[in-house]
């Protein structure tokens, strides 16, 4: 293939060109399917390119109900709110989709709209149907999600099409949207095993062709459909998180702006595919809450909302105290059971067992806390007492539970500190397995701390 100049880097690259193939090309060298995928490199490293602006969307109420339970309506208002709430008038948290197949869903839609929220923007995904955009748009909703399957996995095996049946299809269906005054967001499902050079970037290039004509920006959402992305240096395409993003970006023309990626978490690297796709040039990611999506979930929304305020050294306006609020509506109102150690939402995740990261907690809570935990999400360390704690973790969880200032905390050296160990110890000699209950643990207290546990309990 000819070199072309690349107009944004100055320089001569290889170009793409559209193959219309007789066989699906399913990459069989990196995905043998009888045997863990492969990853190969070419030691290709790419400039990083961050957005000035990058936001963030979400699909709770799309590929987050395909994975459990349907919400009702009301659920839906209330997670509607809450992120909302989080968002705090940022634009940070910036759209939400939605399906619209049924009269519930609708319903929801609407009941959401009647909010009069900026953010997040209700945004749709519908069926690839020409009556499905005029729903849209009788809706007022002014963007939407199609699938448009980009790996021959799908166009060949699963669509029974070939390469130019599936472009001359999805650009017909892009035309339908144009017509209706509806923005396309164009989901290239299975990115991460589909023939870049020979399919992805001219279909995305056509695309770009149409949205400078119609006036309407033509969004594209990268689907890392399987989590076969990889975010290391050098991997070579289709599983390169950096050269999808440069690609799209440098060779087909998309501007950062219409750029989104989507990731699924199968081998773990949702979290960090998704930073990735914003560093090398996507505005935004795609999320849902609690990472909750199909086979091992969605890349979490509470996570990139971390990884924003790490990047950019701020929280840009959003609310962080609002995730501790989430994660208590979905375990008390939901009966969602939060695994407790994960990250920022779990009941274990600024907890310690240990003695000795007790002792550190004693001495200096920044020793063994990841930041003010307290301040920025409202949910202080706490020490969870068991057969391992020691006079340290008993101290801490006295100190924490009731909030003690710095001249009314109690000292491990404390000699009703060593009685209530004597205690515990005495129930795990008698073979007890589980932690301490804060009940329990309260009983202890008001024998031995009296003056603690009554001016604490009823003051």
């Amino acid at each position: 293939m000819e070199p072309i100049l690349n107009k944004k880097s100055g320089m001569l690259e290889y170009g793409f060109k559209f193959m219309d193939i007789p066989n699906a090309n399913l990459f069989r060298n990196m995905f043998p399917y009888d045997e863990v995928p492969r990853l190969i490199f070419n030691q290709r490293v790419l400039p990083m390119n961050l957005p000035e602006k990058i936001h963030i969307t979400d699909t709770t109420f799309r590929d987050g109900q395909q994975a459990r339970a349907p919400y009702t309506v009301e659920e839906i208002c209330q997670i509607f709110d809450l992120l909302h709430k989080l968002d705090n008038g940022s634009g940070i948290i910036k759209q939400s989709e939605f399906f619209l197949y049924s009269q519930k869903d609708r319903q929801a839609v609407e009941r959401c709209m009647e909010k009069g929220y900026d953010f997040p923007e209700i945004t749709s995904w519908i069926r690839a149907k020409k009556e499905d955009f005029q729903l849209v748009k009788n809706m007022g909703i002014r963007e939407t999600g199609i699938l448009v399957s980009c790996s021959d996995y799908h166009i060949f095996n699963k669509l029974g099409w070939t390469r130019q049946e599936a472009l001359n299809n999805y650009l017909a269906i892009v035309n339908d949207a144009l017509e209706e005054g509806v923005v396309p967001r164009c989901h290239f499902e299975d990115i991460t095993r589909a023939d870049f050079f020979g399919f992805v970037l001219p279909f995305a290039e056509k695309l770009m062709e149409l949205s400078r004509e119609s006036g309407i920006p033509i969004k594209i959402r990268a689907c890392d459909t399987l989590g076969l992305g990889s975010s290391i240096p050098g991997v070579v395409l289709p599983r390169s998180v950096q050269q999808i993003m440069y690609g799209l970006t440098n060779y087909s023309g998309v501007p950062s702006e219409q750029l989104e990626w989507h990731g699924h978490n199968d081998f773990y690297c949702a979290v960090p595919n998704s930073v990735t796709a914003w560093m090398y040039g996507s505005s935004a990611v795609n999320t849902s809450l609690l990472g909750i999506g199909e086979r091992t979930g969605n890349t979490p929304l509470e996570a990139m909302v971390i990884e924003y305020c790490q990047l950019k050294g701020h929280t840009g306006g959003m609310d962080l105290r609002v995730i501790t609020e989430i994660a208590e509506f979905y375990e008390k109102a939901l009966g969602y059971e939060i695994p407790p150690r994960t990250p920022f939402i779990g009941r274990s995740f600024n907890s310690t067992k240990a003695g000795i990261h007790a002792d550190g907690l004693l001495k200096d809570e920044e020793i063994y806390n990841i930041f003010d935990t307290g301040k920025i999400f409202g949910r202080p360390p706490v020490v969870v007492v068991d057969a391992h704690s020691g006079l340290a973790g008993i101290a801490a969880w006295i100190n924490a539970y009731y909030s003690l200032s710095a001249n009314e905390k109690v000292d491990k050296r404390d000699e009703r500190i060593v009685k209530i160990k004597q205690k515990i110890d005495a129930a795990y000699a008698d073979s007890r397995t589980t932690v301490m209950g804060d009940e329990e643990l309260e009983q202890l207290v008001q024998k031995y701390f009296p003056e603690i546990y009554f001016s604490k309990n009823f003051n």
